[in-house]
């Protein structure tokens, strides 16, 4: 991945996201939006991803969820299923919960980040998105 994002908010974010990516035949990153994880919860996340996908079964998507700070956060979404995740608490417990299976990601810069929060074509908005990263 070229570690560009597209920040979801919602089911219909996560399909035109995906959607975007089926049609462009291109490899998309889907994030949380920051503190998700404490805020919707890691199964709500999970269960977004997974209807997205079953959906749309042949596009190769990353899903990051954001736990903040908060090591709670991610042994809740390890236990949830879900590895791929953003942590910004300390190196030394971060350290910690890899070692317990946890993948952790960058935060991408402003301008490699798409976040649909506001977007009223959200597909448009991916696929226009897509094609620039």
């Amino acid at each position: 991945m070229s570690g560009a994002e597209i920040i979801i908010h919602s089911l219909d974010h996560a399909r035109a996201a995906l959607a975007a990516a089926a049609a462009l035949k291109l490899p998309v990153t889907l994030a949380s939006a920051p503190g998700a994880a404490s805020q919707t919860g890691p199964t709500w996340f999970k269960a977004v991803i997974d209807e997205a996908r079953a959906v749309y079964p042949d596009a190769a998507v990353t899903a990051i969820l954001d736990c903040g700070d908060e090591p709670g956060a991610v042994m809740a979404a390890l236990r949830a299923g879900l590895a791929d995740l953003r942590f910004l608490g300390a190196a030394e417990t971060a350290k910690k919960l890899a070692a317990m299976g946890a993948r952790f990601h960058e935060t991408p810069a402003p301008d490699a980040t798409l976040d649909l929060l506001n977007a009223r074509e959200p597909e448009a908005a991916c696929r226009a998105f897509l094609t620039r990263h």
